[in-house]
Protein backbone atom coordinates (compact mmCIF):
# COMPACT_ATOMS: atom_id res chain seq x y z
CA UNK A 1 0.00 0.00 0.00
CA UNK A 2 1.61 3.27 -1.07
CA UNK A 3 1.02 6.54 1.44
CA UNK A 4 -0.49 9.47 -0.75
CA UNK A 5 1.13 12.60 -0.36
CA UNK A 6 -0.14 14.99 2.14
CA UNK A 7 -1.81 18.03 0.11
CA UNK A 8 0.78 20.79 -0.11
CA UNK A 9 -1.98 23.52 -0.32
CA UNK A 10 -4.18 22.80 2.55
CA UNK A 11 -4.41 26.41 3.80
CA UNK A 12 -5.12 27.88 7.15
CA UNK A 13 -8.63 27.95 6.48
CA UNK A 14 -9.03 24.71 5.62
CA UNK A 15 -7.22 23.39 9.09
CA UNK A 16 -9.30 25.39 11.15
CA UNK A 17 -12.48 23.97 9.50
CA UNK A 18 -11.28 20.39 10.50
CA UNK A 19 -10.12 20.98 13.81
CA UNK A 20 -13.94 22.38 14.77
CA UNK A 21 -15.25 19.21 13.17
CA UNK A 22 -13.16 16.84 14.85
CA UNK A 23 -13.71 19.02 18.03
CA UNK A 24 -17.61 18.71 17.62
CA UNK A 25 -17.35 15.21 16.78
CA UNK A 26 -15.47 14.59 20.09
CA UNK A 27 -17.88 16.83 21.89
CA UNK A 28 -14.97 19.48 22.93
CA UNK A 29 -17.16 22.69 22.64
CA UNK A 30 -15.92 26.25 22.62
CA UNK A 31 -17.15 26.75 26.32
CA UNK A 32 -15.41 23.29 27.59
CA UNK A 33 -12.03 25.33 25.64
CA UNK A 34 -11.95 28.11 28.53
CA UNK A 35 -9.46 27.24 31.17
CA UNK A 36 -9.89 29.41 34.11
CA UNK A 37 -6.20 30.64 35.67
CA UNK A 38 -6.52 28.55 38.87
CA UNK A 39 -7.07 25.17 36.27
CA UNK A 40 -3.94 26.25 34.46
CA UNK A 41 -2.17 26.98 37.86
CA UNK A 42 -2.04 23.37 38.39
CA UNK A 43 -0.64 22.94 35.16
CA UNK A 44 2.59 23.36 33.63
CA UNK A 45 3.96 23.55 30.06
CA UNK A 46 7.39 22.24 29.48
CA UNK A 47 7.99 22.22 25.48
CA UNK A 48 8.39 25.77 24.44
CA UNK A 49 10.61 27.35 21.70
CA UNK A 50 12.74 29.95 20.86
CA UNK A 51 13.81 31.47 17.98
CA UNK A 52 17.47 30.36 18.30
CA UNK A 53 15.74 26.98 16.34
CA UNK A 54 15.34 29.05 13.40
CA UNK A 55 11.69 28.29 12.89
CA UNK A 56 9.74 29.92 15.85
CA UNK A 57 9.20 33.50 16.83
CA UNK A 58 9.31 35.86 19.31
CA UNK A 59 11.70 36.85 22.38
CA UNK A 60 12.23 34.57 25.48
CA UNK A 61 10.55 36.85 27.36
CA UNK A 62 7.09 37.38 25.28
CA UNK A 63 6.26 33.70 26.42
CA UNK A 64 7.18 33.62 29.66
CA UNK A 65 4.16 36.77 30.05
CA UNK A 66 2.13 34.50 27.90
CA UNK A 67 2.74 31.61 30.71
CA UNK A 68 2.13 34.11 33.23
CA UNK A 69 -1.47 35.71 32.02
CA UNK A 70 -2.89 32.05 31.50
CA UNK A 71 -1.99 31.47 34.77
CA UNK A 72 0.90 28.57 34.32
CA UNK A 73 2.50 28.24 37.49
CA UNK A 74 5.71 26.26 35.94
CA UNK A 75 6.95 26.40 32.26
CA UNK A 76 10.25 24.99 30.62
CA UNK A 77 12.27 25.62 27.27
CA UNK A 78 13.07 22.80 25.60
CA UNK A 79 14.78 24.11 22.31
CA UNK A 80 15.67 21.61 19.42
CA UNK A 81 19.81 20.33 19.93
CA UNK A 82 21.54 21.19 17.40
CA UNK A 83 21.91 18.36 14.72
CA UNK A 84 25.65 17.45 14.58
CA UNK A 85 25.59 15.82 11.50
CA UNK A 86 22.91 17.96 9.29
CA UNK A 87 23.13 21.37 8.87
CA UNK A 88 19.98 23.33 8.34
CA UNK A 89 19.62 27.22 9.65
CA UNK A 90 15.72 26.77 9.86
CA UNK A 91 15.69 23.43 12.29
CA UNK A 92 17.94 23.90 14.70
CA UNK A 93 20.68 26.31 16.41
CA UNK A 94 24.21 25.26 15.28
CA UNK A 95 26.18 23.82 18.23
CA UNK A 96 28.00 26.77 18.47
CA UNK A 97 24.66 28.52 19.98
CA UNK A 98 23.84 25.93 22.99
CA UNK A 99 25.53 27.87 25.46
CA UNK A 100 24.54 30.57 24.55
CA UNK A 101 20.58 29.02 24.88
CA UNK A 102 21.77 27.35 28.43
CA UNK A 103 22.37 31.49 29.47
CA UNK A 104 19.25 32.57 28.25
CA UNK A 105 17.12 30.22 30.08
CA UNK A 106 18.72 30.88 33.32
CA UNK A 107 19.09 34.78 32.99
CA UNK A 108 15.33 34.23 32.30
CA UNK A 109 14.86 32.25 35.69
CA UNK A 110 16.24 35.62 37.38
CA UNK A 111 14.27 37.82 35.58
CA UNK A 112 10.47 35.97 35.35
CA UNK A 113 9.45 36.65 39.21
CA UNK A 114 6.71 34.55 40.20
CA UNK A 115 6.92 31.67 37.63
CA UNK A 116 8.94 28.80 37.82
CA UNK A 117 11.55 28.16 34.30
CA UNK A 118 12.99 25.15 33.62
CA UNK A 119 15.80 24.40 31.18
CA UNK A 120 15.01 21.54 28.91
CA UNK A 121 16.36 20.71 25.77
CA UNK A 122 15.02 18.18 22.61
CA UNK A 123 17.49 15.87 21.69
CA UNK A 124 16.87 13.94 18.27
CA UNK A 125 17.15 9.83 18.80
CA UNK A 126 19.34 8.26 15.72
CA UNK A 127 20.86 4.80 16.76
CA UNK A 128 23.93 5.66 15.79
CA UNK A 129 25.07 8.89 17.80
CA UNK A 130 23.88 8.55 21.17
CA UNK A 131 26.87 9.09 22.72
CA UNK A 132 28.02 11.60 20.26
CA UNK A 133 24.67 13.79 21.17
CA UNK A 134 25.45 13.56 24.86
CA UNK A 135 29.10 14.34 24.66
CA UNK A 136 27.86 17.94 23.06
CA UNK A 137 25.91 17.83 26.14
CA UNK A 138 28.01 17.12 28.81
CA UNK A 139 28.33 19.40 31.74
CA UNK A 140 24.99 21.13 31.16
CA UNK A 141 22.31 20.41 34.01
CA UNK A 142 19.19 20.15 32.18
CA UNK A 143 16.28 20.23 34.26
CA UNK A 144 14.63 17.66 31.82
CA UNK A 145 15.84 16.05 28.16
CA UNK A 146 13.04 15.21 25.75
CA UNK A 147 13.67 12.76 23.59
CA UNK A 148 11.82 12.96 20.01
CA UNK A 149 11.81 10.76 17.25
CA UNK A 150 11.64 12.69 13.72
CA UNK A 151 13.75 10.73 11.54
CA UNK A 152 13.44 7.16 10.10
CA UNK A 153 16.52 6.03 8.99
CA UNK A 154 17.83 9.24 7.42
CA UNK A 155 14.28 10.48 6.46
CA UNK A 156 13.14 13.67 8.13
CA UNK A 157 9.47 12.66 7.61
CA UNK A 158 8.09 15.75 9.70
CA UNK A 159 9.46 17.90 7.75
CA UNK A 160 6.91 20.29 6.63
CA UNK A 161 8.78 21.54 3.66
CA UNK A 162 8.89 18.13 2.41
CA UNK A 163 5.55 17.02 2.02
CA UNK A 164 6.41 15.25 -1.67
CA UNK A 165 9.09 12.81 0.24
CA UNK A 166 6.00 10.83 1.24
CA UNK A 167 5.00 9.78 -2.17
CA UNK A 168 5.40 5.69 -3.06
CA UNK A 169 6.32 5.29 0.91
CA UNK A 170 4.12 2.15 2.43
CA UNK A 171 2.28 3.97 5.61
CA UNK A 172 2.00 0.63 7.18
CA UNK A 173 5.79 0.45 7.33
CA UNK A 174 5.94 3.72 8.04
CA UNK A 175 4.16 3.56 11.10
CA UNK A 176 5.85 0.17 12.02
CA UNK A 177 9.34 1.51 11.75
CA UNK A 178 8.72 5.48 13.58
CA UNK A 179 7.50 2.74 16.78
CA UNK A 180 10.36 0.23 16.24
CA UNK A 181 12.50 3.63 16.24
CA UNK A 182 10.43 5.23 19.27
CA UNK A 183 10.79 2.07 21.52
CA UNK A 184 14.49 1.97 20.64
CA UNK A 185 14.77 5.39 22.15
CA UNK A 186 12.95 5.20 25.15
CA UNK A 187 15.26 2.23 25.81
CA UNK A 188 18.70 3.42 24.74
CA UNK A 189 18.71 7.46 24.48
CA UNK A 190 18.45 7.92 28.38
CA UNK A 191 15.96 10.75 27.70
CA UNK A 192 13.44 11.68 30.69
CA UNK A 193 10.21 12.18 28.88
CA UNK A 194 9.50 11.36 25.04
CA UNK A 195 8.07 14.23 22.72
CA UNK A 196 4.78 13.73 21.04
CA UNK A 197 4.94 10.37 20.42
CA UNK A 198 2.99 9.31 17.65
CA UNK A 199 4.57 12.27 15.80
CA UNK A 200 4.55 9.61 12.89
CA UNK A 201 0.75 11.06 11.87
CA UNK A 202 1.94 14.97 12.07
CA UNK A 203 0.96 14.77 7.72
CA UNK A 204 -1.85 12.93 8.22
CA UNK A 205 -0.74 9.61 7.08
CA UNK A 206 -2.86 6.08 8.08
CA UNK A 207 -1.78 2.95 9.17
CA UNK A 208 -4.07 -0.22 7.99
CA UNK A 209 -2.28 -2.29 10.37
CA UNK A 210 -3.18 -3.00 14.09
CA UNK A 211 -2.18 -0.33 15.53
CA UNK A 212 -3.29 -0.99 19.16
CA UNK A 213 -0.90 -3.03 19.47
CA UNK A 214 1.84 -0.57 18.87
CA UNK A 215 0.48 1.62 21.43
CA UNK A 216 0.72 -1.39 23.94
CA UNK A 217 4.53 -2.45 23.07
CA UNK A 218 5.34 0.92 23.42
CA UNK A 219 3.72 1.78 26.66
CA UNK A 220 5.56 -1.36 28.14
CA UNK A 221 8.53 -0.13 26.89
CA UNK A 222 8.30 3.36 28.56
CA UNK A 223 7.31 1.54 31.96
CA UNK A 224 9.94 -0.58 31.78
CA UNK A 225 12.63 2.10 31.29
CA UNK A 226 10.81 4.47 33.61
CA UNK A 227 10.52 7.31 31.22
CA UNK A 228 7.74 9.45 30.98
CA UNK A 229 5.37 11.14 27.71
CA UNK A 230 4.08 14.41 27.46
CA UNK A 231 0.47 15.52 25.69
CA UNK A 232 1.59 17.76 23.13
CA UNK A 233 -1.33 19.62 21.43
CA UNK A 234 0.70 20.89 18.63
CA UNK A 235 -1.10 17.94 16.95
CA UNK A 236 -4.27 20.16 16.70
CA UNK A 237 -2.41 23.06 14.52
CA UNK A 238 -1.20 20.27 11.78
CA UNK A 239 -2.95 18.15 9.40
CA UNK A 240 -3.36 15.50 11.48
CA UNK A 241 -5.80 17.87 13.72
CA UNK A 242 -5.28 15.10 16.71
CA UNK A 243 -3.03 15.63 19.83
CA UNK A 244 0.24 13.72 20.36
CA UNK A 245 -0.69 10.97 21.78
CA UNK A 246 -4.07 9.72 20.76
CA UNK A 247 -6.71 8.97 23.43
CA UNK A 248 -5.93 5.01 23.11
CA UNK A 249 -2.14 5.58 23.39
CA UNK A 250 -2.42 7.48 26.45
CA UNK A 251 -4.69 5.54 27.97
CA UNK A 252 -2.08 2.33 27.05
CA UNK A 253 0.07 4.40 28.91
CA UNK A 254 -2.04 4.93 31.84
CA UNK A 255 -2.46 1.39 32.16
CA UNK A 256 1.13 0.93 32.27
CA UNK A 257 1.58 3.20 34.95
CA UNK A 258 3.93 5.82 32.32
CA UNK A 259 4.15 9.22 33.68
CA UNK A 260 2.63 12.16 31.65
CA UNK A 261 3.61 15.71 31.91
CA UNK A 262 2.31 18.35 29.34
CA UNK A 263 3.56 20.52 26.44
CA UNK A 264 2.24 22.84 23.49
CA UNK A 265 5.52 22.80 21.59
CA UNK A 266 4.85 26.43 21.44
CA UNK A 267 7.16 27.98 18.78
CA UNK A 268 5.38 31.71 19.35
CA UNK A 269 3.81 33.62 22.23
CA UNK A 270 0.52 32.67 21.81
CA UNK A 271 0.71 29.16 21.44
CA UNK A 272 1.69 28.28 25.02
CA UNK A 273 -0.86 27.00 27.01
CA UNK A 274 -2.93 26.70 24.14
CA UNK A 275 -5.36 23.70 24.14
CA UNK A 276 -4.68 22.92 27.34
CA UNK A 277 -8.38 22.66 28.20
CA UNK A 278 -8.18 19.42 25.52
CA UNK A 279 -5.24 17.78 27.12
CA UNK A 280 -7.05 18.10 30.45
CA UNK A 281 -10.05 16.27 29.21
CA UNK A 282 -7.75 13.96 27.70
CA UNK A 283 -5.94 13.34 31.12
CA UNK A 284 -9.77 12.23 33.01
CA UNK A 285 -10.69 10.08 30.37
CA UNK A 286 -7.65 7.96 30.52
CA UNK A 287 -7.56 8.31 34.14
CA UNK A 288 -5.19 10.18 35.17
CA UNK A 289 -4.83 12.76 38.41
CA UNK A 290 -1.45 13.77 38.70
CA UNK A 291 1.71 15.28 36.24
CA UNK A 292 5.15 14.50 36.05
CA UNK A 293 7.22 17.57 36.84
CA UNK A 294 11.25 18.05 36.46
CA UNK A 295 13.82 19.89 38.51
CA UNK A 296 17.70 18.86 37.69
CA UNK A 297 16.63 15.43 36.08
CA UNK A 298 14.32 13.71 39.26
CA UNK A 299 11.02 13.66 38.94
CA UNK A 300 8.06 14.71 40.79
CA UNK A 301 4.89 13.92 40.37
CA UNK A 302 1.77 16.70 41.57
CA UNK A 303 -1.76 16.42 41.69
CA UNK A 304 -4.00 17.96 38.96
Amino acid sequence: MTAKRPAAGVGHQVTRVRRGLRRRRLGWTRRARELTPSQFGKLVDYHIHTKLCGHAVGEPMDYVRAAVKRGLPEIGFADHMPLLRIRDEHLTMEPDELPRYVSLVNELRDQAGGITVRLGIEMDYFPDQTDEIWAAAEGIEFDYVYGAVHYIDGWGFGDSRRLSSYHGRDPDETYERYFELFCKAVREGGFDIMAHPDLVKKHGIVSSVPIDDMYETAARTLRDAGVAIEINTSGLRKRTVEVYPSLPFLKACARHGVAVTLGSDAHAPQQVGMDFDIALRMLEKAGIREIATFERRERTMRGI
